[in-house]
């Protein structure tokens, strides 16, 4: 288990993939080491800012390693849905994509719908844009690639699918993502504590309402 240095008052983990990353996270929320102030997973990472007058890179170390064993010994956290904090995404799903997703998985539009919504997401990580969550949980028959051309803007509150993820765009942007569908969730506010609707952890829901 690599874990870099970074700065005077964080480290980096690296772990072996997603999964274990969502696993380590998980446990380190819940029992976090003394001294360790914020936990930002990305893919394959964890970077772990810590009090330089509560703990050192030493001993997070030692209580990092210990949280792995924890991992590996039990690699399901357990957690139950009650465990987390859950987000409904109201969705409209009018999305230019939604027609091609149906062609490229063999569903009905209609299918790819109800599979979508049935699906129980949680937050793996975040990146790309401040507030764009990478969501785990999305039904293999609609893991589709990403489009062969990608978009130069895509709206604020698009709702997409791309390889195992699903997501909503916090902002306009380029994307390169399948659109299904909108909505009128705001996903960044700075003015928000925490300015992220959907941060790591979150349990999430997509619900289809009309336009």
């Amino acid at each position: 288990m690599p874990l870099l240095p970074v700065g005077s008052a964080a480290v980096l983990v690296e772990l072996d993939g997603l999964d274990a990353v969502i696993a380590l996270h998980e446990v380190l929320r819940r029992d976090p080491p003394v001294g360790a102030a914020e936990f930002v997973p990305a893919a394959r990472t964890i970077l772990i800012h810590f009090d330089p007058a509560l703990t050192t890179a030493d001993r997070l170390a030692a209580d990092v390693a210990l949280a792995v064993r924890t991992v590996v010994s039990q690699p399901d956290p357990g957690l139950k849905p009650a465990d987390l904090a859950e987000v409904s995404i109201p969705v409209v799903y009018d999305g230019p994509d939604l027609a091609e997703v149906a062609a490229l998985t063999g569903l009905r539009p209609e299918e790819v719908i109800d599979r979508h919504t049935a699906g129980r997401y949680r937050v793996a990580f975040c990146g790309f844009a401040p507030g764009f969550a990478y969501l785990t949980g999305l039904d293999p028959l609609l893991h589709v690639p990403r489009r062969d051309a990608p978009r130069t803007q895509v709206p604020a509150g698009s709702v997409a699918v791309a390889d195992r993820f699903t997501a909503v765009y916090p902002q306009a942007s380029p994307g390169g993502w399948h659109l299904l569908g909108r909505t009128s969730e705001v996903m960044w506010d700075v003015d928000r504590k925490p300015p992220a609707l959907l941060p790591p952890g979150t349990a999430v829901r997509f619900v289809q309402v009309s336009a």
